[in-house]
This record gives C-alpha cells, sequence and structure tokens, in this order.
C-alpha cells in the first residue's frame, strides 16, 4: 500500500547457519594452525627446514608429513569457511563447498576401491611396512610410530618377525656387525605384566631361536593381519566415526550453499 514501507528479516535459518558455520571454521582453523605449526616445530627440531633435500633423503614415512598435510588442509578450508561466512564472501563460500565436497568423494572413491580392491591394498600395505622397517632406524618419528603400532596391534613386522631381515640392523646376515643381529625391536616383545623397567634388549638374538620357541619371547603374528582383526573387531566404531564425518561434511556443504544463496 501506499505510503507503507515493507521490511525484510533476514531468514532465521541463514543467520543461524552463518555464525554456526563461523564457530565451527573458527575451531577447524585454530586446529589446523596448531597441526601445521608442530609439523614444522618438528621439522625444525630435525633440521628439515634448514635442509629440504632430507624429505626426500628418508625412505619410508615422516609422520610429521601427516602433521603438515593435514593441518594445511584444515587451515586452508578454515580460514575459507570462517571468512567466507562472516562476511558473506561468495567466492570464499563455493570454494569450501567445492572443496570439501572433493574430499568427501575421494574418501567415498577411496573406500570402495579399498573394498573392491582388498587383496592389492593389502599387498600395498604389506610393501609400505616393508619399506618403513627398512628405514626404522633413520627417523625418530618413524621409529616411535613403528614401535606404538607393533605395541598397541602386538605383532612384528607386516608378516612376520622375518620382515626385521630388511633392516641393515636386524638381518641376519654375517656380515652384519650390529648388536641387533637376528633380532627385532624392543616393540615386539611379550611383555611381563610385573615387570617395572622396560627391557630394550629384549629382542636381542631372538630370531635365532625356533619359531615355537620365539612365541614365549616375542609376537610373532604380522600387523597387516593383526590389523584388519582389529578393524573386524571394530567395525561398529570405526563405520561410525566415518559416517560422522561424512555427515559432518554434508552438513557443512550445505551450510555454505545455504549461505551462499541467501
Amino acid at each position: 500500500m501506499p505510503g507503507k514501507h515493507q521490511h525484510f528479516q533476514e531468514p532465521e535459518v541463514g543467520c543461524c547457519g552463518k555464525y554456526f558455520l563461523f564457530g565451527f571454521n573458527i575451531v577447524f582453523w585454530v586446529l589446523g594452525a596448531l597441526f601445521l605449526a608442530i609439523g614444522l616445530w618438528a621439522w625444525g627440531e630435525k633440521g628439515v627446514l634448514s635442509n629440504i633435500s632430507a624429505l626426500t633423503d628418508l625412505g619410508g614415512l615422516d609422520p610429521v608429513w601427516l602433521f603438515v598435510v593435514v593441518g594445511g588442509i584444515m587451515s586452508v578450508l578454515g580460514f575459507a569457511g570462517c571468512i567466507g561466512a562472516l562476511r558473506e564472501n561468495t567466492f570464499l563460500l563455493k570454494f569450501f563447498s567445492v572443496f570439501l565436497g572433493l574430499i568427501f568423494f575421494l574418501e567415498l572413491a577411496t573406500g570402495i576401491l579399498a573394498f573392491v580392491f582388498k587383496d592389492w591394498i593389502r599387498d600395498q600395505l604389506n610393501l609400505f611396512i616393508n619399506n618403513n622397517v627398512k628405514a626404522y632406524r633413520d627417523d625418530i618419528d618413524l621409529q616411535n610410530l613403528i614401535d606404538f603400532a607393533q605395541e598397541y596391534w602386538s605383532c612384528c613386522g607386516a608378516r612376520g618377525p622375518n620382515d626385521w631381515n630388511l633392516n641393515i640392523y636386524f638381518n641376519c646376515t654375517d656380515v652384519n656387525p650390529s648388536r641387533e643381529r637376528c633380532g627385532v625391536p624392543f616393540s615386539c616383545c611379550v611383555r611381563d605384566p610385573v615387570e617395572d623397567v622396560l627391557n630394550t634388549q629384549c629382542g636381542y638374538d631372538v630370531r635365532l631361536k625356533l619359531e615355537l620357541e620365539q612365541q614365549g619371547f616375542i609376537h610373532t603374528k604380522g600387523c597387516v593381519g593383526q590389523f584388519e582383526k582389529w578393524l573386524q573387531d571394530n567395525l561398529i566404531i570405526v563405520a561410525g566415526i566415518f559416517v560422522g564425518i561424512a555427515l559432518l561434511q554434508i552438513f557443512g556443504i550445505c551450510l555454505a550453499q545455504n549461505l551462499d544463496q541467501t
């Protein structure tokens, strides 16, 4: 009607979604920056930042890579989502939703391929673990990661203790001068519950014994098999975590798309 002005109120869903997306991405951004800072600090402590070629010298996986890559992706996504939501920036919101969607479909494709090509994945996992077994003494972070995995899953090597023949310090060749010859790392050992002090030499010469005798001193099952068993035993929990992550990603994409259209 003439003389009357109509006032349009901002949609409540858009307003709530805006600040929810902003708050969620602030946390995401801070966590990503923290991961990235930890990764760069660890590389600085190991002298990698002053010698970039050291990144390619390690034969196995440097666990710090996980912090740097994950932290970098989280920081970029958190920044785009946070600023995009706060300023209602169309470009940043589209970037956030497309990038998050791409990660979601990569995860989905990886899961499907892992299910279809189980044998190939198992072979690649064996190869990956054995490559890291070779580099066990080359990097302290890798060493700690392998020790944690072997202790947690009560395993030794990819398929078994003899995989440690791939490591120059533990192999059983006659020309190996190492005191650890024909042994395994302490993380392969069967721990005595009443033992207060960790015996880091418990794996010395253990592979000189017969296989049945070894079972009293070390874990003789491979980590690939133990990991598969752990997945089967915890399938509901693992599936629940992945479904939860997927739902969060879908929710984030929908929120960003909703804000982009308001």
